[in-house]
């Protein structure tokens, strides 16, 4: 058995973990930043600073969890992009001077390749090919999955990503960040159909994902009469605000499906994976279990603690790399805030 350690730093969150060539987490550490709430986004220069200062922390804290040392690790994995590049940076320099301290291999993991990996910490063996939904505050793509170092881009987001439509919509309501999760929580109580919200389809006919049109479709309701979805002087909020969150919601999630249900009618698959922050949304994981019986196609959604920024993950989509024999030199390997995973097109999708 091989033991990796794995360092994960990319925007926000500074996490570590130990993962096994078999997948199984022996150590996992996450700490969140809290700092970023009253300025409704992240701070790039809060969240490099704060991880310098926990990063050790974090590291300790998780090699005493797994009941390991650096030394009997057989390899260490960092995200080296893409993400806020001072993040990155404090991940990355950490990695590698572990990496030339101990003589260990190192290698450098794409972000978005982690989140689809994270479904292999609970079924190893996916079935391949498989089309992968990545969905976060950053991404919203779509790949074909040859295998777990094959990654083969489908669509894209032209703009917003779906995430960033989440957080900038409750930006308007000023319900705090980040807005996922709150909005998830309150859309429960509305009702998704009050208002209609169309879904966008490209000229050119492809698969790409646009939410820009979205947000300001929620920004116009809301200028129309604002203190109709305002709280009262208690805080409580009026049924038309959970009524808007969930028609926002239904019609980002839709919007995701259609261009899920299109690629998989297009690309035979034997799965679809469904990673990110955003996967843990409750009623995207509802449609997607939806779509898998529709399709005839299983789908895999990691628990909702491995859809957000994790270095389980990467643990994980370190195993294949290291399997293969891959190994990054820790004196020229450094961050790439950019880093594009996979081939650039792997064909040209249009409508029929």
């Amino acid at each position: 058995m091989s033991v990796y350690l794995a360092i994960e730093t990319s925007c926000d969150e500074t996490a570590v973990a130990v993962v096994t060539d078999a997948f199984r987490v022996l150590g996992h550490r996450v700490a969140s930043q809290m700092e970023h709430g009253p300025y409704g986004g992240v701070v790039p220069e809060l969240a490099a600073r704060r991880q310098l200062e926990v990063l050790p922390a974090v590291f300790e804290a998780t090699l005493q969890e797994a009941g390991l040392s650096v030394e009997a690790m057989d390899g260490i994995a960092v995200t080296r992009g893409p993400g806020l590049a001072g993040s990155l940076l404090v991940g990355v320099a950490f990695a590698k001077g572990l990496a030339v301290a101990y003589d260990k291999p190192l290698v450098g993991i794409h972000h978005v390749e982690g989140h689809l990996c994270a479904v292999r910490l609970e079924t190893p063996d996916v079935p391949l090919p498989a089309l992968g939904l990545a969905v976060s505050g950053g991404h919203t793509h779509l790949y074909y999955i040859a295998d777990w170092r094959d990654f083969r881009l489908v669509a894209r987001t032209r703009d917003d990503a779906v995430g960033e439509a989440f957080d900038k919509v409750a930006k308007l309501l000023g319900l705090g960040y980040p807005g996922g999760p709150i909005i998830d929580r309150m859309a429960e109580s509305g009702d998704p159909r009050a208002f209609s919200f169309p879904v966008p389809q490209m000229s050119d006919g492809s698969l790409d994902f646009s939410f820009s049109g979205l947000k300001t479709n929620v920004m116009n309701v809301l200028k129309r009469d604002p203190r109709a979805f305002a709280p009262d002087a208690e805080g409580r909020w009026p049924q038309r605000t959970y009524d808007l969150l969930a028609s926002f919601q239904q019609a980002a999630v839709d919007q995701l499906l259609d261009r899920t249900r299109r690629a998989l009618r297009m690309i035979p698959v034997r799965a679809l994976v469904v990673a990110g922050g955003v996967a843990s949304n409750r009623q995207l994981r509802r449609a997607m279990g939806d779509l898998s019986e529709e399709m005839g196609v299983p789908v895999y959604i990691p628990r909702p603690d491995l859809c957000t920024d994790n270095a389980a993950m990467i643990g994980a989509a370190a195993v294949a790399h290291f399997q293969a024999g891959q190994r990054d030199d820790p004196l020229r390997m450094d961050a790439d805030p950019a880093w594009e995973l996979g081939t650039a097109f792997w064909m040209s999708f249009r409508q029929g």
